[in-house]
C-alpha cells in the first residue's frame, strides 16, 4: 500500500457504478462524480527525501481510488492530516477521460512558505470547475525548513535544500504536462493562480530554470516576490534555526533522524535578521536560483508568461483585529513607530502619518494604520512587478478588490477575501463573504474574468468594458465591487509617497 490517501486496489473493484476513470501515463485513477464535476483527489506526483530535492512518483500498477486528499506538508498550527510524506494533489474537472482540452487552473496555496494546505474547505475547486468549464487543481509540497532551510553552505550533500519546496512545485507541473489531458484538460493552457504565499511561489518559479515552459498564465493575488532571500542571510538562518535543535553546524546530518514534530517545533526560533519568528522561504542557491524574481528587472523567464496581479484596498485588516482594544486604543502619538515596524520601506513615519491624516481627515489611526501598511507592504510590491513588466514590454493585467466583507464590516475588504469569490466557497468558514446576491454576482464576474484569461491570456468578456493592460502611464487597473469598473492610477498619491524609497522584501 501506498503512503497518503489514495489507496491501490484491484482493477474494478471497490468502483460504484458511475464512478469517473481515467487512464493516464501515471496510472490508472477512480474518482467521485458530483453534480457533473468528477473530484480527485490525493493523487501522489512524487515522493522526495529530507532536504532534497524530490523524485516523480513511480507508475502505480494498479488502480488508485484516489477519493481522499493527502496530507499537508508539517506546520505549526491544528491543520491535519499533516504527514512529511506530502507530495500529493487534487483535481476537479467536467471532462474527465474526455480528450475536451479543457483550460487548467493550477491552485497554489497561501500562508507564506510556512503554512498551509490545497485541501481547506475554502479552495475546493468544484464550484469553479463548474463554473468556468475548466480543469481545476491543488497541490500540496513541502513548506518551512522542511522546504526552504538552506544547508548548502554547511553541507554540500544538500544542495537543493534551499528551494525544495519549489522544485516540489515544478516537479508537480512535469506531472500536470504529462497526464493533464487524461483528465480533459490542455497542457499547452496551465494557469498558475495562488493567493499571497501562493503568488509569492508563482512569481519565485517565473524566475526557475525547472519551472520554464510549464505553464503559460499566472495570476497572483496579495502575494508578490520582488526579491528572494541571499545566500547569506538564508546560512544565518539555518545557523540559528540548528541552535535551537541544539545541533552544531557541523553536523547537520543529525537533522536526517530528528522526529519531524522537533523539526516544527523549532519553528519558533528567533530570526537573526528581521524582528520576527524564524522566515524560510526560497534562497538565491546558484542552482534552481541564480537571480531574483524582479531585481533588477523582471526575470526574463517569467515574461513568456502572460501574467495577472492584484490585491485587496485593505489587506492588513485581515491581519489584526480591528475591534481589537489594542487597534481601538491606538493614538496618534504612538501610530508612528507602529506603522514603522510594519513597513518594509525605510520612510520616516511621522511624514506618512501627516501625508495621510491630510488626505484622510476624517481616518481615526487605526484607519491611518491599515491604509499605510496595506500600501506599503503588498501593494507596493504589486506595483515595482507590474512597472518591470510594463518596461519589458510583457504588461499585466492589475486589480484591486474593494468590496468589503458583509458580515465583518470592521475588516473591510481583507487579506483574502478574493478567495472566496474566485472559488465560490461562500459558505466557507473563512469566507467572510457573505451569501447575498450582490455577492454572488461579483464571485460571477471575478470568475468570467479569471476564467477568461486562463483560456486566452486576456480578461476581457464579451458585452463588457475592456480590461486594458497596466502601463506606467495610465495604470489601468480594474477595481472589483458592486459596481466593478476600471480606474486609472488608483490611489495614485499613496504610490507617489512610497515610490522614492527602495522596498525590502520580507524574508530576504
Amino acid at each position: 500500500m501506498i503512503a497518503g490517501s489514495a489507496a491501490l486496489i484491484a482493477a474494478g473493484a471497490a468502483r460504484a457504478a458511475g464512478d469517473p476513470v481515467v487512464t493516464c501515463r501515471a496510472g490508472r485513477f477512480i474518482g467521485q462524480r458530483q453534480a457533473g464535476i468528477a473530484a480527485f483527489r490525493g493523487i501522489r506526483y512524487g515522493r522526495a527525501e529530507r532536504f532534497r530535492a524530490p523524485a516523480a512518483a513511480p507508475v502505480m500498477p494498479e488502480a488508485v481510488r484516489a477519493i481522499e486528499p493527502g496530507p499537508a506538508c508539517p506546520q505549526r498550527g491544528k491543520r491535519r492530516p499533516q504527514a512529511e510524506d506530502c507530495l500529493f494533489l487534487n483535481i476537479w474537472t467536467p471532462a474527465a477521460g474526455s480528450g475536451a482540452r479543457l483550460p487548467v487552473m493550477l491552485w497554489i496555496h497561501g500562508g507564506g512558505y510556512a503554512f498551509g494546505s490545497a485541501n481547506d474547505p475554502i479552495t475546493d475547486g468544484h464550484g469553479l470547475a463548474a463554473s468556468g468549464d475548466v480543469v481545476v487543481l491543488s497541490v500540496n509540497h513541502r513548506l518551512n525548513a522542511l522546504g526552504y532551510l538552506y544547508l548548502a553552505r554547511l553541507d554540500a550533500g544538500f544542495p537543493d535544500s534551499g528551494n525544495a519546496g519549489q522544485l516540489d512545485l515544478a516537479l508537480a507541473l512535469n506531472w500536470v504536462r504529462d497526464n493533464i489531458a487524461g483528465f480533459g484538460g490542455d497542457p499547452a493552457r496551465v494557469t498558475l493562480i495562488g493567493q499571497s504565499g501562493g503568488g509569492a511561489k508563482i512569481a519565485t518559479l517565473m524566475a526557475m530554470p525547472a519551472a520554464r515552459g510549464l505553464f503559460r498564465r499566472a495570476i497572483t493575488m496579495s502575494g508578490h516576490q520582488v526579491t528572494v532571500s541571499g545566500p547569506v542571510h538564508a546560512t544565518l538562518r539555518a545557523r540559528a534555526y540548528l541552535a535551537r535543535l541544539g545541533i552544531n553546524e557541523t553536523e547537520t546530518r543529525r537533522l536526517l533522524d530528528q522526529p519531524v514534530e522537533k523539526l516544527i517545533e523549532a519553528l519558533d526560533a528567533d530570526d537573526p535578521v528581521e524582528r520576527s519568528a524564524i522566515y524560510f522561504g526560497p534562497v538565491l542557491d546558484g542552482r534552481s536560483l541564480t537571480r531574483h524574481p524582479y531585481w533588477p528587472d523582471a526575470h526574463s523567464n517569467g515574461l513568456a508568461v502572460d501574467l495577472m496581479l492584484g490585491g485587496t484596498r485593505d489587506e492588513t485588516r485581515g491581519f489584526s483585529d480591528p475591534a481589537s482594544p489594542e487597534m481601538r486604543g491606538l493614538g496618534w502619538d504612538a501610530l508612528p513607530d507602529r506603522i514603522a515596524a510594519e513597513l518594509p520601506v525605510d520612510l520616516l513615519p511621522e511624514a506618512v502619518v501627516r501625508a495621510y491624516r491630510a488626505h484622510l481627515p476624517a481616518a481615526s489611526p487605526a484607519d491611518i494604520f491599515y491604509a499605510a501598511t496595506t500600501a506599503g507592504r503588498s501593494w507596493r510590491a504589486q506595483i515595482i512587478e507590474a512597472e518591470a513588466r510594463a518596461r519589458a514590454g510583457r504588461p499585466a493585467f492589475v486589480y484591486q478588490v474593494d468590496f468589503q466583507s458583509p458580515t465583518h464590516p470592521d475588516r473591510g475588504a481583507f487579506h483574502g477575501i478574493d478567495i472566496g469569490l474566485v472559488f465560490g466557497t461562500f459558505d466557507a468558514a473563512d469566507a467572510w463573504t457573505g451569501n447575498d446576491p450582490r455577492t454572488r454576482a461579483l464571485s460571477r464576474l471575478m470568475q468570467r474574468r479569471f476564467v477568461a484569461f486562463a483560456r486566452t491570456g486576456r480578461p476581457d468578456l464579451p458585452g463588457s468594458p475592456v480590461w486594458p493592460a497596466y502601463d506606467e502611464r495610465r495604470r489601468a487597473t480594474m477595481i472589483f465591487d458592486i459596481a466593478s469598473r476600471v480606474e486609472n492610477d488608483p490611489r495614485r498619491w499613496q504610490r507617489e509617497l512610497f515610490a522614492p524609497v527602495p522596498y525590502t522584501q520580507p524574508g530576504t
